[in-house]
């Protein structure tokens, strides 16, 4: 048996890298049967964000590369490249990384709060799938019951931080005053519900909303005071945009050149300040190379983050030790739980022994023998029977010069004091 977490994200791969490795939600569920049925693995999870696209399996042994080949294959990607920027944790690092991802701690937000939900979700999505059993069931757990240890006892998640702050702190820079700025979002989600809360905090002028689903731009609108469109009206409303914050699972580009050329034309090349926070981008990249347009992508938001986390920093090393703590107990559960197994087998063992032994006394009384001759007769039987095989294994152990053996067996049946004299 073996835990493995392996995959990409910021720190590893540019997002032109990221967005080609990233799973939509509406593969998931065939992904993860197609995982389990081709490769080794008995259990799976996938957790996509626009930041990480991470496996978690459990295997017989670790066959790693079979399963980054088989991520390559379906993504259509060169298997070296993906090694390039691939990494592979296995057993205890492999829970502790799941652990600090979960915790925020491997994010680019320090301690943002999303994750936790998003691999709240990846364990749904696998529990659908039905690649969830029951030792990836128990790691999940473990998972979240440290993340929710790490919030409550530490301040790393208190200040807002998380890349909707940042989008927004980077608008800020580049205008003087946000409350005379008005806001075009594109998508509903909870990336992009947390920067119209941050916006309206800043007391934008005027929210517009779009998404594919009018219902969900209506809902995320209705909470802040903001207008809803369709993402086919965006052309009308774009060039009435200073501020573009979007954030959409959409496989194509939502904006393209061509209709920000046309919004620049209305606005008389007035500046546009625009982030793409998607994987795969909302936003063609060449949009960034007209005049008047600042366009920054997921990664661009390094800095602004790295300025923001000042105060998290204190509470990060209380929370490695936190996932520390957990990674350690986890383990020594799992390492009890392998014993139960053995236990139980040798209890049925014994238990047969026991059952052998009790017919042959009952048939001893049976027949007309003494009481004492049957008890002694079945303690014969039980300590002769119960000893036999481990004390050929142990001859054949110790012959071997595999010494260690008796060491076990002494602490195993608590012997050291019984052969000291006293």
């Amino acid at each position: 048996m073996a835990f493995i977490a392996l995959g990409i994200n910021h720190k590893t791969a540019s997002v032109d890298v990221r967005e080609r490795v990233a799973f939509t939600p509406e593969q998931m569920v065939e992904a993860l049967q197609q995982l389990c049925r081709v490769t080794p693995t008995r259990e799976a999870a996938i957790l996509s964000t626009c930041n990480r696209s991470e496996l978690y399996l459990e295997q017989d042994q670790v066959e790693a590369d079979t399963v980054l080949a088989w991520l390559a294959q379906y993504h259509r990607l060169n298997l070296d490249d993906l090694k390039a920027c691939a990494y592979v944790h296995v057993d205890d690092q492999a829970v502790r990384h799941m652990m600090r991802v979960a915790a925020g701690l491997d994010s680019m937000v320090l301690g943002e709060p999303q994750i936790l939900g998003q691999m709240k979700s990846a364990y749904a999505v696998a529990r659908e799938a039905g690649s969830i059993g029951p030792l990836l069931g128990r790691l999940f757990q473990a998972t979240f019951s440290t993340a929710k240890t790490v919030r409550t006892d530490t301040a790393i998640g208190e200040n807002p931080v998380s890349v909707a702050f940042a989008a927004v702190s980077l608008a800020k820079q580049i205008f003087a005053s946000l409350d005379r700025s008005q806001a075009l979002l594109i998508g509903a989600g909870e990336t992009i519900t947390l920067v119209a809360r941050h916006l309206h905090e800043q007391g934008v002028k005027r929210i517009v909303v779009a998404n594919r689903t009018l219902e969900r731009a209506h809902a995320l609108a209705e909470q802040f005071g903001a207008h809803a469109i369709l993402l086919a009206d965006i052309p009308q409303e774009l060039y009435n945009s200073d501020i573009v914050i979007s954030s959409t699972a959409s496989q194509l580009p939502i904006l393209g050149k061509g209709a920000v050329e046309q919004a620049l034309k209305k606005r008389k090349h007035k500046p546009m300040f625009m982030v793409d926070i998607a994987v795969p981008r909302d936003i063609e990249p060449q949009v960034g190379e007209l005049d008047d347009v600042y366009l920054y992508t997921v990664d661009d938001l390094h800095e602004v983050v790295a300025e923001n986390l000042k105060s998290r920093q204190g509470a990060a090393q209380a929370a490695e030790e936190l996932v520390a703590a957990g990674t350690d107990d986890f383990m020594v559960r799992l390492r009890e739980l392998a014993a139960v197994d053995v236990l139980k087998a040798y209890r049925q063992h014994a238990e047969r022994i026991r059952d052998e032994e009790l017919l042959k006394a009952q048939r001893l009384l049976a027949n007309g023998g003494a009481a004492e001759e049957a008890l002694a007769q079945l303690a014969r039987g039980l300590t002769n029977k119960l000893l036999h095989a481990p004390s050929v294994q142990l001859k054949k152990l110790s012959a071997e010069g595999r010494v260690e053996a008796l060491s076990i067996v002494q602490e195993l049946f608590a012997l050291h004091n019984s052969t000291e004299k006293t």
